[in-house]
């Protein structure tokens, strides 16, 4: 039998969101963000393929492989067009998947995302991809957040009992193995992010340790970009009332086609 993709679904309403989790995460990992979130709205947390309960899907792997299984599942569903939030290689595959079918994406906020620069934390990823004990996996997000942000336990429970599951820690070492490959991640070509005609509001932490922030320099004009101040890469859990507010003031800005003749705004 062929596993399906999970999602997890709450909320009713006109408006979709979508959230991705970055590498190594799950579903779970934004329970916060969308308890927070105004009501109203029907979302959908995914596990991405060879992560949770996603893991035995076809094919699981980065971003490329993420992206094309959401766009399939959203079309199985009926959905038609989504606001969609992805962070790290979520993120990645969220800007993937706005490539493909642009007409599908409302609006698209990106948390640290994979793909805007080369350099990449290889050893930490691949430390995170093996870590099977609580204590490791407490170690590993502590690295990953910024120095104000201690891991909360309820994550760490969340992940621990995730990796326990058979199979999951040989497809995470896998996925990070091809994800950092000579320490270096595949880019998305700047000249393709130009293309991108939705709202893109980028968040970066000012003390990433897996993507540096400096990754969103020259980012395209129309795109928004939010710095959060000592904060590390782990943005979903360190500051989950902040995310929930920039993803709610990004669907609610009006489509850059309706703007020709507007500057680019900051955050």
């Amino acid at each position: 039998m062929i596993s399906s993709l999970y999602a997890a679904e709450r909320g009713a309403g006109p408006k979709t969101v979508v959230f991705l989790h970055g590498f190594g995460g799950c579903h779970e990992d934004w329970h916060e963000v969308i308890s927070t979130l105004a009501p109203g709205s029907r979302t959908l947390a995914y596990d991405l393929p060879g992560h949770g309960l996603s893991l035995d899907f076809p094919d699981g792997g980065p971003a490329k492989a993420a992206a094309r299984a959401v766009l399939a599942d959203l079309a199985a569903r009926g959905i038609r067009r989504v606001h969609l939030v992805g962070h790290s290689m979520g993120g990645a595959a969220a800007v993937l998947m706005a490539l493909a079918e642009p007409e599908t994406i409302a609006s698209l906020t990106l948390l640290a995302p994979g793909g805007f620069g080369t350099e990449i934390n290889g050893p930490l990823l691949r430390r995170y991809a093996a870590a099977a004990d609580k204590s490791e996996i407490r170690a590993c997000l502590a690295a990953m957040s910024g120095p104000q942000s201690p891991p909360s336990e309820r994550i760490v429970d969340v992940l621990g009992e995730m990796r326990a599951r058979p199979g999951q820690l040989h497809k995470l070492v896998e996925i990070a193995a091809a994800m950092t490959r000579g320490d270096r991640q595949g880019v998305i070509p700047r000249e393709r992010l130009e293309t991108l005609d939705m709202q893109v509001m980028v968040v970066w932490g000012t003390d990433d340790a897996v993507l540096p922030f400096s990754q969103a320099d020259g980012l395209p004009v129309h795109f928004h970009l939010h710095n959060v101040l000592q904060a590390g890469h782990m943005l979903v859990e360190e500051a989950p009332g902040l995310i929930a507010e920039i993803v709610g003031r990004n669907m609610k800005r009006r489509s850059r086609a309706l703007r020709p003749n507007s500057a680019p705004a900051a955050d």
